[in-house]
Formats: structure tokens, C-alpha cells, sequence
């Protein structure tokens, strides 16, 4: 169920599926993860799911290969362990920045990190690391 803080400036909750994923090879490159890793990841159609239970986000990425399931409440930093990811220990901190969910990570890497937002029907993820960006897109499903 999405109830929305009054603070929230979009719902972005429900079932996403990806139609799109530009560089996510680049992405995956500066986030230290391995060729094989990668060249599995690259041919997976990810699923989101996004729920909200009063003050706190569940975001769910699914795929047939990996799955990973992130909880948090907006204005808390917490510890985040990546793993199945990159497997990296850092802080987050996830806030709303307008109309946009955004997600600062400290740890190994700089300039990490990732924001989400809605145009029209379509959820939008950009995920960065360094010097690379990944422009993901979904669509709801249902």
C-alpha cells in the first residue's frame, strides 16, 4: 500500500518493468564489478517493485539472475551492504529533491549514487558512479 508522507512529491510506487538501459556496461565497469558478472547482467530485463509503508520505502530489483531488495526511510542515513550487487559497505542518505528520490552513497566510490522520477507513465533511474552514468526507464505494469 502507498500512503503518501505530505512531504512526498510523487507516488512512484507500484510494478515496474525496464524498457530501456543505456550504459549500465560503463556503470557497471567504474562500480568494480567483474566481466562475466556484467555480461550476464547486460542481457536481464530488471523488474522494480516500490512500496512505501508509512515512513519507510521498500524498493525491490528483480531479475532472473539476482535479485536485491533495499529498505530506508527518507532523511535517514543508513548503513547499506550492496550485496549481489557490487558487495560494498556504505552510507546513504535517500531524500526527495523536488519531484526526484534521491539517493547520495559514501564509501570506495565517489560520486555514487542513484535518483529516481517519474515523466508521464514512465519511472526513470539514473544510477552513478564516478565518471559514468546508467539511464534506466521503466514502465508500470498494470
Amino acid at each position: 500500500m502507498c500512503d503518501l508522507l505530505a512531504k512526498m512529491a510523487v507516488n512512484i510506487c507500484g510494478l515496474w518493468d525496464m524498457v530501456s538501459n543505456v550504459n549500465f556496461d560503463g556503470y557497471m565497469i567504474a562500480m568494480g564489478i567483474g566481466p562475466t558478472t556484467r555480461k550476464i547482467a547486460l542481457k536481464l530485463k530488471h523488474r522494480k517493485i516500490i512500496e512505501q509503508m508509512d515512513d519507510q520505502y521498500i524498493i525491490k530489483t528483480l531479475s532472473t539472475f539476482k535479485n536485491y531488495s533495499l529498505s530506508f526511510r527518507v532523511g535517514e542515513e543508513f548503513e547499506e551492504f550492496t550485496k549481489g550487487l557490487d558487495n560494498r559497505h556504505c552510507k546513504s542518505l535517500v531524500t526527495w529533491q523536488g519531484n526526484r528520490l534521491v539517493c547520495t552513497q559514501k564509501g570506495e566510490k565517489k560520486k555514487r549514487g542513484w535518483v529516481h522520477w517519474l515523466e508521464g507513465d514512465k519511472l526513470h533511474l539514473e544510477l552513478y558512479c564516478e565518471d559514468q552514468i546508467c539511464r534506466q526507464v521503466f514502465k508500470k505494469n498494470g
